[in-house]
């Protein structure tokens, strides 16, 4: 979808159409969750905070997040994608992947199905969606952006390599901005540099990461779109109004997100081995700190371990923001004893 959040808020709001918005806070300590394209030519993206949004677009509209409205018209837009397949992998609220090879209109064209389905999300929702077309999942990503808003765009198993080639290295569906950053330490800022490397000297360097690059600058990418996707952690956090130093401070300021998360465990019904806790410093770094259980720790547990990760701090920074999150979880586990080879016990045969 096309900053979806925004186009939410302007399609409720009319008066708010054409005019630069963004959804989130403008309070001193928010941070923009989404973007209208016509605030985008202000320098306005999600992530920023409110502060620097408001100073780059005097003008700019703030709308609070209704995620209860976002889903209801996600809901609507993923029946329109099942109407075609069911291998539907939903990667957020507005957007997915679909295998279309064999689809329930017994359609040839994946051109054509993605220019209905964008049509038709367009007649019942009123938003605007862009599509890309191609034959695995990392090209079908990228060519979804090739043409936004409101286009599609194919990659064709001929032209990919020669278009991976041209492509900055940033814009590969998976690299972030700090492994750019890296890779253009080492030269390669577009695909063709990315090319040059050979497969020992890329996991030497990115670990096995390194083979994934090497195979989808070749447009080689063998996942297949899950329907099912499993959840790998459970999590909670909050950003502060003003920054904590004191550890008094931070337990308290702690102790709500551990709730919260307690709340969100019980939930799910979903059990965790390990305990992270997330921090970022008024200054936007970011560390986090881990400890796993041989067994899935209990309510206390949790609670011991979180208030222990957190005393290991020693910055004298000040902190915005607390996470706490449980990963290794039951369910992947048990995911994995499925595909475990039989053992058939032939002693005494």
């Amino acid at each position: 979808m096309d900053a979806f959040y925004a186009s939410v808020e302007q399609l409720d709001h009319p008066e708010w159409r054409g005019k630069p918005l963004v959804v989130g806070g403008n309070a001193a300590r928010g941070v923009v969750a989404a973007a209208s394209y016509e605030a985008r030519k202000f320098g306005v993206y999600s992530a920023m905070p409110s502060v620097l949004a408001a100073r780059k677009c005097p003008q700019l509209i703030f709308a609070p997040a209704r995620f209860d409205r976002y889903k209801e018209i996600s809901s609507q837009i993923r029946e329109v994608f099942h109407e075609y397949t069911d291998l539907v992998e939903p990667l957020s609220l507005d957007e997915a992947f679909m295998d279309v090879t064999e689809n329930k209109m017994g359609l040839k064209s994946a051109i054509l199905i993605a220019k209905q389905i964008r049509q038709k999300i367009k007649e019942r929702t009123g938003l605007n969606a862009s599509a890309g077309v191609s034959y695995n999942k990392f090209l079908a990503k990228i060519a979804s952006d090739l043409n936004k808003p409101n286009g599609q765009a194919v990659i064709l198993p001929e032209e990919a390599e020669a278009f991976l080639e041209k492509l900055p290295i940033k814009k590969f569906f998976g690299i972030g901005k700090v492994t750019a950053e890296k890779m253009s330490g080492f030269g390669i800022h577009n695909g063709k540099d990315l090319k040059q490397f050979s497969l020992q000297y890329l996991t030497r360097k990115f670990g096995k990461s390194g083979i994934h690059y090497f195979n989808i600058v070749r447009g080689i990418h063998l996942s297949e779109v899950q329907p099912h996707r499993i959840r790998k952690s459970i999590s909670a956090e909050n950003t502060f109004e003003k920054d904590i130093m004191a550890m008094e401070d931070l337990l308290s300021a702690l102790k709500p997100i551990y709730d919260e998360l307690i709340k969100r465990i019980k939930k799910s019904g979903i059990k965790g081995r390990t305990v992270t806790l997330k921090i970022k410093f008024s200054d936007f770094t970011q560390q986090t700190r881990s400890k796993t259980q041989e067994q899935y720790p209990d309510e206390e547990l949790i609670w011991q371990i979180a208030t222990e990760l957190l005393a290991q701090e020693s910055s004298n920074n000040p902190i915005r923001l607390l996470g706490l999150g449980i990963s290794n979880l039951n369910i992947i586990e048990e995911h994995q004893h499925f595909g475990e080879q039989l053992k058939i016990p032939f002693d005494g045969l």
